[in-house]
């Protein structure tokens, strides 16, 4: 049963893809008509998301995980994401630390880092329950996963909006266009995780 098969696939899904920010795979030879139809899969399961290129893009490397199981690829998304939202908090606390940042600059950029960890929090739980998921607890558990994921969306508008009223610029460089940059990546990828849900739970 596909619920169950995914269980150990999504158990370790974090290692492989977080290892996949700092390590490339050298293998580009032709697709084989297996890797082909995963590389498929992944684009039409895509075509429905508010950032098709994006989600695209960010999974398509992970399609040899992939395959053609839907659990999995939404269990992808997630952890792209929740790589992406920690990799932006590291960040933003890095840049918190700054020289010549304005008290409520600086204070925009802390709220931001903490909304963020709040949505790597919620992110993690959705990570967890879609490994636990099976055919006796699916219709609870995609919901439990559906709420985590929209507040982590809203966790990171939250800390756009932020920005947005700091009107944070320094040293000639826009700090907030920046900053606002790496939100809305997460963001869209959170977006994006969040229809592949969406997907899942109508799919069943």
């Amino acid at each position: 049963m596909e619920l169950i098969s995914s269980k150990h696939l999504l158990t370790n899904l974090f290692v492989i893809i977080a290892s996949s920010f700092t390590t490339h795979s050298a293998n580009k030879g032709i697709e084989t008509p297996y890797q082909e139809a995963s590389t498929v899969f992944i684009r039409t399961s895509c075509s429905s998301t508010t950032y098709p290129r994006l989600c695209y893009s960010s999974l398509v490397k992970h399609a040899e995980l992939i395959q053609t199981n839907r659990v999995v690829l939404t269990g992808a998304a997630l952890n792209v994401t929740l790589a992406s939202a920690k990799s932006t908090s590291a960040v933003m606390s890095t840049m918190a630390k700054r020289q010549g940042l304005k008290p409520r600059e600086v204070a925009a950029m802390k709220d931001c880092v903490e909304v963020l960890n709040e949505s790597v929090d919620e992110l993690r739980r959705s990570i967890n329950g879609m490994s636990h998921l099976r055919g006796s607890n699916f219709e609870m558990t995609m919901s439990d996963v559906q709420t985590w994921v929209s507040a982590a969306l809203t966790d990171e508008s939250t800390c756009m909006d932020g920005f947005e009223e700091s009107g944070m610029s320094i040293d000639g460089t826009n700090t907030k266009s920046r900053v606002r940059g790496l939100v809305v990546q997460v963001a869209q990828l959170t977006s994006n995780a969040l229809a592949l849900i969406n997907q899942l739970a109508n799919h069943g």
